[in-house]
């Protein structure tokens, strides 16, 4: 089975995307407003791609509402703000996560709307989600126009702070502990998924393993 994308519609491609690249983590964002009124919503088009800086991308689409395309909140508040809060959330939040989705009227909360709270943030305005166990503090560094019309914002963002909460660090390790976060994640159509089984698989070390000895004694072919 073979779909040429120039015969797709963008919704069919969107479908095959989405279906096709799984698990995607999910990035829960706060953002306010110049009023500082809080947004919350669940981004899947998300990843970390720098470490000096810190830097993580995500990919915000538009709106269609009261039958016009429009920019969506998280995208204008970080627009007029700079500063977002990414969090990582896990399994048990679900709920919460799928509820935040929902298309409410520009400027009302979806932290509010779904009996979620809040507290301050250290290094930005957005505060963090009281209960999410990894929260990154962030500032923008720049948004990158993708699409037809600008249909998509890429949006790089730095990292300022992360907030991880003792439950599910691992002091041994210096890391988070995937297994106790158990991230949320998201899958095609409306499914989502969680962490499961993993398998550790040291990383090859081509010196240790005789791997350049091998390949040196290794008979000639000529062509």
């Amino acid at each position: 089975m073979r779909f040429d994308c120039s015969d797709l519609t963008p919704k069919d491609a969107y479908a095959l995307l989405i279906s096709a690249i799984v698990p995607r983590p999910i990035a829960w964002v706060t953002t306010v407003d110049p009023d500082d009124r809080v947004n919350l919503a669940p981004f899947s088009f998300f990843t970390g791609i720098c470490s000096r800086p810190p830097l993580l991308a995500l990919s915000i689409g538009q709106r269609r509402w009261n039958g016009k395309w429009q920019a969506k909140d998280t995208l204008a508040n970080i627009q007029a703000t700079g500063e977002l809060v990414v969090h990582i959330a896990p399994a048990t939040m679900a709920n919460a996560v799928n509820a935040s989705a929902a298309e409410l009227p520009p400027g009302e909360s979806e932290v509010g709307a779904n009996g979620l709270h809040t507290e301050p943030s250290v290094y930005v305005r957005p505060p963090r989600l009281v209960g999410c166990p990894v929260a990154m503090e962030c500032k923008l560094s720049q948004i990158v126009w993708l699409g037809h019309g600008n249909a998509q914002a890429l949006v790089v963002a730095e990292v300022l702070s992360f907030a991880v909460d003792d439950a599910v660090w691992n002091a041994d390790a210096g890391q988070i502990d995937a297994a106790k976060l158990d991230p949320l994640s998201r899958l095609g159509g409306q499914c989502f998924g969680t962490l499961g089984q993993s398998v550790a698989l040291p990383r090859p070390d081509w010196l240790a393993t005789g791997f350049e000895a091998r390949v040196a004694v290794q008979p000639r072919r000529d062509s």
